[in-house]
């Protein structure tokens, strides 16, 4: 559909079981196609970036199956990838690329990497400039800032690497291109975001310290293959927490939520403005924290979102704002520059929805400062084809008066297939 009509329900309840995690579902098929042995994936998403990185791995001579939300991989082992016979088409991943990216610099074959109109405007100078620092040959355009990417596999050098931004990507990356390295490599520097790559390699049995301020990777020669459920997708539970939290009777719970520290900013944040949330049924599967969230109508007041708490929410961002205008005072998001290299320049575009909506918003170079308007007013809304930006808008539809309609609303299947069914679902109490 090229555009969608919403208003806001009298009430919303529901119990919504969110999809996998993507940044989870994209890591257990990568890794577990370099392991040694057969790994089952359950819950696993498959919205289209997640569908990419299966597609690119196949094209890599591993076998994959999928039936459902389960994905089996059988692991050609950490140097069994085969030269692909066609360029490898990553959609608009962004971590499908850049991942791949990392761990094709230390394999001996030659790949191109590309994606959509999105992806390859997208910029990749922060995976390129430290993987040519460990020794590998990556080219692209405008001097390999732009997909498509080339490279040229090669035995790469370890070392010591200063992360200049927090990035699971860009870590993600190095990590993987040191697997089969020459040495060790330690990174140093802005290594505090998402650990989901560093909880899945030590639980397949690669040789990773972590410390506080350093991540050492030694060379191994094999990783063992690991099978597990992907919890719930904390950046897509956002969407919800928002939703309650900002409605005037609402009560909506998302069990087995994944809450590891990296990537519950988005609750810190709303606890900070007041929200009224609940945690139960806190436990452990695989080597992640997993809980049940559930979140009510609050009176939100603003806050300030920035420094350490950005690389915790980044992907959060954009419905968070929606809670800052739904709240009293100013909110303010800082150090937030990162937005502007996401599928949109997401600085400008929830800047420009806001004001749509009636919201005071003004936009910085790193972010934006938000004046909580009394009621949101429904307007036309722009997804620019960004899932999240789409996502955003129907929450705001939910509590805005009059009639929201949102351009593009099949976007939010990148990482959210069935979102505007569990949309109908909330807005029908069932």
């Amino acid at each position: 559909m090229t555009s969608l009509t919403l208003t806001a329900p009298g009430r919303l309840r529901g119990v919504i079981h969110v999809p996998g995690d993507k940044s989870i579902s994209h890591r257990a098929v990568i890794f577990n196609a370099i392991a040694t042995g057969e790994a089952r994936v359950t819950n696993f998403l498959s919205g289209a970036d997640c569908l990419s990185t299966i597609a690119c791995v196949r094209a890599l001579g591993v076998p994959v199956e999928r039936t459902g939300d389960a994905v089996i991989v059988r692991g050609v082992g950490l140097r069994g990838l085969a030269e692909p016979a066609d360029v490898l088409d990553c959609g608009n991943s962004g971590t499908t690329l850049r991942l791949l990216s990392g761990l094709l610099a230390g394999q001996p074959l030659f790949a191109v990497l590309t994606g959509d109109a999105s992806l390859r405007s997208r910029p990749q100078r922060r995976i390129v400039a430290p993987l040519r620092a460990l020794g590998a040959q990556l080219d692209g355009r405008d001097t390999g800032d732009r997909a498509p990417l080339a490279v040229r596999g090669a035995t790469l050098r370890g070392g010591h690497y200063e992360l200049p931004v927090a990035s699971a990507q860009v870590k993600s990356a190095l990590l993987l291109a040191a697997l089969a390295g020459e040495g060790p490599l330690t990174l140093t520097g802005k290594i505090a975001s998402r650990d989901h790559t560093e909880r899945m390699l030590q639980a397949m049995g690669a040789d990773l310290t972590v410390g506080p301020a350093t991540l050492t990777l030694r060379p191994t020669s094999t990783l063992a293959s690991l099978t597990l459920r992907v919890p719930g997708d904390p950046s897509s539970a956002a969407f919800w927490w928002v939703a309650a939290a900002i409605h005037p009777d609402a009560e909506l719970v998302t069990p087995g939520v994944c809450l590891n520290p990296t990537r519950t900013g988005a609750l810190d944040v709303l606890r900070a403005m007041g929200a009224k949330i609940d945690i139960t049924n806190e436990r452990l599967e695989g080597s992640e924290p997993v809980g049940d969230v559930t979140v009510r109508s609050s009176r939100l007041r603003g806050t300030t979102i920035s420094g350490e708490l950005i690389p915790r929410l980044i992907d959060e961002i954009p419905v968070l704002a929606l809670a800052a205008a739904c709240a009293e005072g100013e909110t303010l998001v800082r150090d937030a520059q990162e937005l502007k290299a996401k599928e949109t320049d997401r600085i400008a575009t929830v800047a420009a929805g806001l004001a749509r909506l009636g919201v005071m918003v003004e936009p910085t170079a790193d972010g934006m400062g938000i004046i909580g308007a009394p009621a949101l007013t429904g307007a036309a809304l722009e997804s620019h084809g960004d899932h999240r930006l789409a996502m955003a808008w129907a929450v705001a539809a939910l509590v805005a008066r009059g009639e929201t309609r949102i351009s593009d609303p099949d976007s939010a299947a990148v990482s959210y297939p069935g979102f505007w069914e569990t949309v109908a679902a909330v807005r029908a109490g069932s």
